[in-house]
């Protein structure tokens, strides 16, 4: 079984927008278990946070998680999001980023049953697409 791509596409992504000298920001699903947020932020069971260098402390990002320290209102706070939780990340500035589908929380979170392998035609050549 594979590890989901999505806490990698979220490093490469929080890179790319912190080396452009952006503001990096992510989308949480706040109703998903084990989700830590400041719950007076919450709008229709999301929650957008700012993680750049200059906002947060102590900002880790494995496969399983992303945690940090921030301040809310003066008061500091641990924040912790399961990666499936997080929705998206992109540059506060121009929106470019990227949107995580729900089919990728099903890719191998090692939750549940792998997924099924995509079916390809016999001599049929595999295809790249471009992904904005």
């Amino acid at each position: 079984m594979m590890i989901s791509n999505r806490s990698y596409l979220l490093r490469a992504f929080y890179d790319w927008i912190v080396d452009n000298r952006l503001t990096p920001y992510i989308l949480i699903d706040a109703e998903l278990p084990h989700v830590e947020v400041p719950k007076q932020y919450v709008q229709d069971g999301k929650i957008t946070l700012n993680i750049s260098p200059d906002a947060v402390l102590n900002l880790k990002r494995d496969n399983k998680a992303i945690q940090f320290e921030a301040s809310f209102n003066g008061q500091s706070m641990l924040v912790y999001a399961p990666i499936k939780a997080v929705l998206a990340i992109y540059a506060r500035e121009n929106g470019q980023g990227m949107v995580f589908s729900e089919e990728e929380d099903n890719q191998g979170d090692g939750d549940g049953t792998p997924p099924e392998p995509p079916r390809v035609r016999p001599g049929a050549r595999p295809k790249l697409s471009i992904v904005k």
